[in-house]
């Protein structure tokens, strides 16, 4: 059997590549925020607000500015709650699995105080089995978890931003 030559290799790869780009596949992009200026009503030192920071100001031309009142939309937070629930019990009575549920709870207004996002809700969950000879493992995996779940909430918070319609743009 003859080896194939690098010309059919090349073929298959741009084959393959034309076949991914054909499916709709694309890596993820800046976004494209409506407003230059974005205020965040969480405490600065946070890392929740470091991490939503980090995503506008990264992905986009938007900055995050510490006062509302120039600032062109206001993240308005009313909720951050994190809550870990039992699903599951053993026979003898011991946790089998656990309910990690983050409620994240904002609004998003202009300069007048008008809302272009009301009222919002995002929920993350996940499931973490439990077993007590491994205490320190699932503590590791739990920690990740509430890590992966942020990481999740502050993409999905992202992609609400970027949908926002001024509201003078909505007007005309």
């Amino acid at each position: 059997m003859s080896r194939p030559s690098s010309l059919v290799k090349i073929c298959i790869v741009v084959l393959l590549a034309a076949m991914l780009g054909a499916c709709g596949f694309q890596l993820r992009g800046a976004y494209t925020l409506p407003f230059s200026t974005l205020s965040i009503s969480l405490a600065d030192s946070t890392e929740l607000y470091a991490q939503i920071k980090r995503n506008v100001e990264a992905g986009s031309a938007t900055r995050v500015i510490a006062t509302t009142a120039q600032a062109e939309a206001n993240l308005i937070v009313l909720g951050d709650a994190p809550q870990k629930n039992i699903l599951s019990l053993s026979a003898a009575g011991r946790v089998r699995e656990f309910e990690l549920v983050r409620t994240f709870s904002f609004r998003l207004t202009d300069k007048a105080g008008a809302d272009l996002i009301p009222t919002s809700r995002i929920v993350m969950r996940r499931e973490l089995t439990f077993n007590d000879e491994q205490v320190l493992a699932k503590e590791a995996e739990e920690i990740l978890l509430w890590r992966d779940m942020q990481n999740d909430l502050v993409m999905q918070l992202m992609r609400r931003l970027a949908a926002v319609k001024p509201v003078a743009a909505a007007t005309k």
